[in-house]
């Protein structure tokens, strides 16, 4: 199990235990269905939308997982919250394919390839000379990483239907422990020297500097994948 999981395992191994108090009370009804008596539905409510929360955030957008839940989940107003075992069933699936590291190698091989050709872009505008552009470029890229972190590890990365700025991003995810503080004094550099490339402080660094600053930013990100 990679050691950068055990965040969302976390979760969703609190959400199946959760689930499996329910279970002494499962009754079977005459069609041969299951449902839960005796436990309020109030109660039963909460834990389903906390799950189907847990498979909307951390399975991949457009996955079997999420489709599985839109064909499972009817209108909110026919949702018998006494039978949430499919729902569980899906969090049990996708808990299975995060232990095993499938997620992680399709979605990661993705976000890596689509960094690489950035990082490219941002290589060849400065061995033409344009350090600026080169330098906003790679910076946008750290940023857009950060956020990925943050997906990839449970973080949220808005708040009150803002995004946080890439400095608090930085800041939680080392605080969770994601990277050293290290790299949060390397990565808060770096995005400074992007806000002085995007604010036109073009004579405050270098080209070497920016050199410096793509050389950085992608060893920072081959290192913690995302």
């Amino acid at each position: 199990m990679p050691i950068d999981q055990t965040a969302i395992l976390r979760q969703l191994d609190s959400l199946i235990s959760e689930a499996n108090k329910f279970q002494p009370y499962i009754r079977q009804d005459s069609a041969g269905g299951h449902y839960y008596s005796k436990v309020p539905n109030s109660e039963l409510a909460d834990f389903l939308t906390r799950v189907v929360a847990a498979i909307e955030r951390f399975a991949p957008s457009g996955s079997a997982y999420v489709q599985t839940l839109r064909e499972t989940l009817p209108k909110l107003d026919r949702i018998d919250v006494r039978r949430i075992d499919p729902y569980v069933g899906i969090l049990k699936a996708l808990r299975a394919d995060y232990d095993a590291g499938y997620l992680q190698s399709v979605t990661e091989l993705i976000h890596a390839d689509l960094f690489a050709d950035f990082m490219e872009m941002a290589e060849h505008l400065l061995d033409q000379g344009y350090k600026d552009p080169a330098a906003v470029i790679t910076g946008s890229v750290l940023e857009e990483h950060l956020r990925k972190l943050c997906d990839k590890h449970g973080i949220i990365v808005s708040q009150g239907g803002k995004p946080k700025k890439a400095d608090t991003l930085n800041a939680e995810l080392a605080g969770a422990n994601v990277y050293s503080k290290l790299d949060q004094k390397n990565v808060t550099a770096w995005l400074d020297l992007r806000n002085k490339a995007a604010h036109g402080k073009y004579s405050e660094y270098t080209k070497d500097q920016v050199a410096l600053l793509i050389q950085s930013v992608r060893d920072f990100i081959t290192r913690n994948s995302a």
